[in-house]
């Protein structure tokens, strides 16, 4: 079986943790809204690092974040704007944290409009590459290019995710089938 070449190249170590992200989120269509944010605080946060970091720390995140659960981040006050940049399992960058706080009430705003994120996406879809970048950078904090298409390729709003003669990507277009 021929996988991505990007899994056949990592380089020993990383390979069970991008293997796994790869056989089983990356490319998959999302449509829960507290998923999407988490996919999106991740790229966010991926930003100058290494997206091993962030695989490695996505427990914690998830942990930080109250399970991306978009309501409970976007009551953040102070005090929990001061725990997340003192949290050592996370990235602790201000901008960063900033911006989850922020992007959650925007994702609220939305909802009130569309009824969901996920909606709210579907009601742009489909958008060029370039078109959707426009749309974030106008709508969400901290979402320039790299991040937005990340976010869409991984959550199946735009292709690219997988080589065409990749299982993964066979099982993709299968899902998008039922």
């Amino acid at each position: 079986m021929s996988y991505c070449k990007y899994v056949n190249n990592l380089p020993p170590g990383e390979s069970n943790l991008h293997r796994d992200y790869h056989d089983n989120q990356y490319g998959f269509p999302l449509t829960d809204d507290n998923e999407l944010f988490c996919r999106l605080i991740l790229e966010i946060n991926q930003a100058g690092l290494s997206w091993t970091t962030i695989l490695k720390k996505q427990e914690n995140f998830r942990r930080a974040y109250h399970n991306f659960d978009i309501d409970t981040v976007a009551a953040y006050g102070t005090a929990d704007r001061e725990r997340l940049l003192q949290d050592a399992g996370i990235i602790r960058n201000r901008l960063k944290v900033d911006a989850a706080i922020a992007n959650a009430r925007t994702i609220q705003q939305l909802r009130q409009e569309y009824g969901s994120f996920y909606n709210w996406l579907e009601h742009h879809h489909p958008l060029s590459k370039e078109a959707w970048v426009k749309l974030f950078k106008k709508t969400f904090r901290f979402t320039g290019g790299e991040i937005t298409n990340e976010f869409l390729v991984s959550t199946g709003w735009l292709p690219g995710a997988h080589d065409p003669d990749c299982p993964v990507s066979q099982k993709i277009i299968a899902l998008r089938q039922e």
